[in-house]
């Protein structure tokens, strides 16, 4: 008799769990089913009041393996290194072969890429240092950077090119009077006289001794019309250097015109 009430105790306890169980599986259903129609409707009005519903990108997140990357920033300095040393040496075709080894072992190393840049620059090699310095531009906007695509761009006689170039690194460091005297040298080559008098002559007020300087500012005096201009920038120069005779000449000149 014992056992047959243990049994019925049992199987209540079963059916009871079971239907609890049960109840909860139907409330968590009807919850999940009244958000899907919540979050339904809640689209529906979005999309009637014009709301543009743009599709989920995931995201990947780049893989890095901190102990290659460590490696490569090992084996990139190591190369940049003897770069320096091959450059003080004079041995420009090794540095360069160097350096292009440390950007193919690491490709960001930007300090890398901008000795290169600089070494191309020094030897004359104007449309590679064009190239590696737009390169640079995309990465960091420097002023040396833009001011020795300048000069790139003024040795292939691309002036207009490097007066853009040049101005943007006056824009970036416009306390730099050599900033001022770079563009407007660049202004000169490509016959911007007028936009050349007027930086040349803010150049000279504060490189005041700067004969080459100032015998461009008068020349571009000349181009423009201004004589008396011109006259008083010869007069700076004679100045500066007593026995230029062709100063002297171009002074005669400007009395007796």
């Amino acid at each position: 008799m014992c056992a047959v009430v243990y049994v019925l105790v049992l199987f209540g306890s079963f059916l009871v769990i079971c239907s609890i169980v049960l109840g909860r599986m139907l409330l968590k259903n009807r919850s999940v089913r009244k958000y899907v129609r919540n979050m339904r409707q809640r689209i529906q009005s979005a999309e009637d009041r014009g709301a543009v519903i743009l599709d989920e990108t995931p995201l990947e997140k780049p893989k890095r393996d901190m102990r290659t990357t460590a490696i490569q920033l090992q084996k990139s300095r190591t190369f940049l290194h003897r770069a320096e040393k091959a450059i003080a040496q004079g041995k420009f075709d090794i540095a360069e072969g160097l350096l292009i080894q440390a950007l193919t072992v690491d490709p960001d190393a930007h300090d890398v890429r901008a000795q290169l840049a600089k070494l191309y620059l020094d030897e004359k090699r104007d449309s590679k240092a064009e190239a590696m310095y737009k390169e640079l531009l995309q990465f960091k906007d420097d002023a040396s950077f833009r001011a020795n695509l300048g000069l790139a761009y003024y040795r292939q006689e691309k002036f207009d090119l490097a007066c853009e170039a040049y101005q943007a690194a006056l824009d970036r460091d416009s306390q730099n009077p050599e900033r001022l005297a770079a563009l407007g040298r660049a202004c000169v080559a490509a016959r911007h006289y007028e936009d050349a008098t007027l930086l040349l002559d803010k150049a000279t007020a504060r490189l005041s001794r700067d004969t080459e300087l100032l015998g461009l500012l008068a020349e571009c005096a000349m181009q423009i019309g201004d004589k008396e201009k011109a006259e008083e920038t010869y007069r700076r120069i004679n100045k500066i250097e007593p026995y230029n005779q062709d100063v002297k000449d171009k002074l005669a000149e400007l009395a007796s015109a």
